[in-house]
């Protein structure tokens, strides 16, 4: 559920805190208090568009955070964040936090560290579902209705490993078109495979040969100076007149002498016989470096060949000479194809008609489990609008699928049927599709009845409801209030309405108004309980007169009465 919502320079809001809790939460306040803000920001949270006109004037930046408690939630949170690099959760508080600034600075982050906008997005459909005012559009669409139906059955699995085959048989396709072309074309690309393999064959590269073919190179190319420099060093040490090793004798015997006259001395000579055996180490490794220094012109000439010869091939093939040899692999594997084209495609041929059949199987499977839920959705979803109004309804499920595979088939990735959802609010009325009702209202009902119907199998810890109600008064109005407060007990519920009878029956209320302070406007949150609860619902009533507070305390009596 969430827990924490704060909002900090996002439009009339400077700094709010908002504290939520479990169960139906409900969100009133006058037209045009800013209400939407509190949508908005729970938008820029899911990893929405921001919108930097929204900053609050004056200011450089805008943030929002808000806090989860996950420990019960289906979605594998943990698994989430160590796949994306972001740290765990502490004592099952995810944190999540969106900042933009005025000059386009986006930054976002998940338990403190820094993500990208989309892991942001894909988070975020696991945390929260909202629905808008104009989001019931969403099921006049034959696939939100296959999920509506798939979630109500449970079938999820069912359709998620269909949908994998499907995009199987597409890969499928895709090679097999791409053994297509005519046979002049193909000729010119198996002529210029085969000319790149052939060429990074034969130059029999070796990983990190490149590296030290460069310490080779420069170590040939700078022979001469590699030798005079060493030999100077010998000399030095041990060739020429008063070198190190000859000065060295004549002190060891001086050292020697003092310490014959002094014994409590030889500390230096043993200390002198290091430094010389030291030298004489020294000298014996300069010695053999120098005489393994080649002067030869071709080895020279050699290295520098070859050392051209690799520069080339990364320059046509790779960065590095590991992406050459796997450039040169994955052109001897193409080449291989194109060759045998004939056999590979008819190879694929095959596998495609053995995963049609196996994915027809597939669907007739999941078509058949959909059949079983439909029954029972139609019934769910007609008692649920009954109890909003629509005592006489109708409400079907037509669910259409193939009686046989035909030729070429297109296979969808929510299986093999056509859905359709269908309508009739009064009585005596054909059923019709959704999608040719008119009226705002009755699509409204259907979607909250749906919602209500869903809410045992919906993942989503938060739902949230924004003005779902607009269209719906009288009698109906109560209803759809125990409907949340329903949906409440198995889901947090955050509902934004202008409807006294929804407000109250909520276990939660929180108004928003909009002041005036130090000459600019500001949008404040606060719960109301008890009397100021009770003047809230009276003015949603229509005022502070004394029928509408004793409407307001009725509607809260019939709402305590219902929990």
């Amino acid at each position: 559920m969430l827990t924490t919502l704060r909002i900090k320079n996002l439009a009339l809001v400077p700094d709010l805190t908002l504290d939520l809790h479990p169960g139906f939460n409900v969100i009133t306040g006058e037209t045009g208090a800013g209400k939407s803000i509190i949508i908005g920001a729970l938008n820029l949270i899911l990893g929405q568009r921001a919108d930097r006109g929204a900053i609050r004037g004056g200011c450089e930046q805008c943030s929002v955070e808000a806090v989860f408690e996950v420990g019960r939630l289906p979605f594998p949170v943990a698994r989430f964040l160590e796949q994306n690099g972001l740290e765990a959760c502490e004592e099952n508080q995810l944190v999540v936090k969106r900042v933009f600034s005025a000059a386009g600075a986006n930054r976002q982050f998940i338990n403190g560290s820094p993500t990208t906008l989309s892991v942001l997005s894909e988070l975020g459909e696991s945390l929260v579902d909202i629905h808008g005012p104009h989001d019931h559009q969403s099921l006049l669409h034959n696939a939100r209705q296959l999920e509506i139906l798939d979630a109500f059955g449970r079938l999820e699995a069912g359709r998620e490993a269909f949908a994998a085959q499907v995009r199987r048989r597409q890969e499928l396709l895709e090679r097999k078109t791409g053994l297509i072309v005519d046979a002049q074309a193909c000729a010119r690309q198996i002529d210029l495979l085969r000319y790149q393999a052939q060429e990074i064959e034969a130059a029999r590269l070796q990983p990190g040969e490149d590296e030290k073919l460069e310490q080779d190179y420069q170590r040939a190319h700078n022979a001469s100076r590699l030798l005079d420099l060493g030999q100077q060093a010998v000399a030095i040490l041990s060739e020429a007149d008063g070198s190190l090793l000859s000065q060295a004798g004549a002190l060891g015997r001086l050292l020697m002498e003092l310490r014959r006259q002094d014994p409590g001395s030889g500390a230096l000579f043993d200390s002198h016989e290091q430094t010389v055996s030291a030298w004489r180490e020294l000298n014996h490794q300069l010695a053999t470096y120098v005489e393994r220094i080649d002067l030869d012109p071709a080895r020279l000439q050699e290295l520098e060949a070859r050392l051209n010869q690799v520069q080339s091939l990364k320059r046509k093939y790779g960065s590095t000479l590991e992406a050459v040899i796997a450039f040169g692999v994955d052109t001897r594997e193409k080449l291989g194809q194109l060759e045998h084209r004939e056999e590979e495609a008819a190879r694929l041929e095959a596998d495609l008609q053995t995963l049609e059949v196996q994915l027809w199987r597939m669907g007739q499977a999941l078509s058949a489990q959909r059949r079983k839920a439909v029954p029972a959705l139609s019934k769910a979803v007609s008692r649920q609008l009954a109890d909003l109004g629509f005592k006489q309804s109708r409400f079907e499920i037509q669910l259409e699928t193939p009686s046989a595979k035909a030729e070429g088939m297109a296979f969808s990735s929510q299986g093999l049927d056509n859905i359709e959802f269908l309508f009739a609010p009064n009585p005596g009325e054909p059923v019709r599709p959704l999608r040719a009702i008119a009226s705002s209202g009755e699509m409204a009902r259907v979607m909250l009845a749906l919602k209500t119907v869903l809410a045992a199998e919906d993942q989503s810890p938060v739902l949230v409801f924004d003005e779902v109600d607009a269209n719906v008064g009288g009698e109906t109005a109560p209803v759809v209030g125990e409907k949340m407060r329903q949906i409440g007990r198995q889901r947090q519920v955050l509902c934004v309405t202008h409807l006294a009878p929804v407000a109250a029956s909520a276990s939660s209320h929180l108004v928003v108004t909009k002041q005036t302070q130090a000459g600019r406007t500001i949008t404040t949150l606060q719960p109301v309980a008890g009397e100021e609860r009770v003047l809230e619902l009276a003015r949603m009533l229509g005022g502070q007169s004394q029928a509408a507070r004793t409407h307001a305390e009725a509607l809260l009596r019939s709402g305590a009465d219902r929990s």
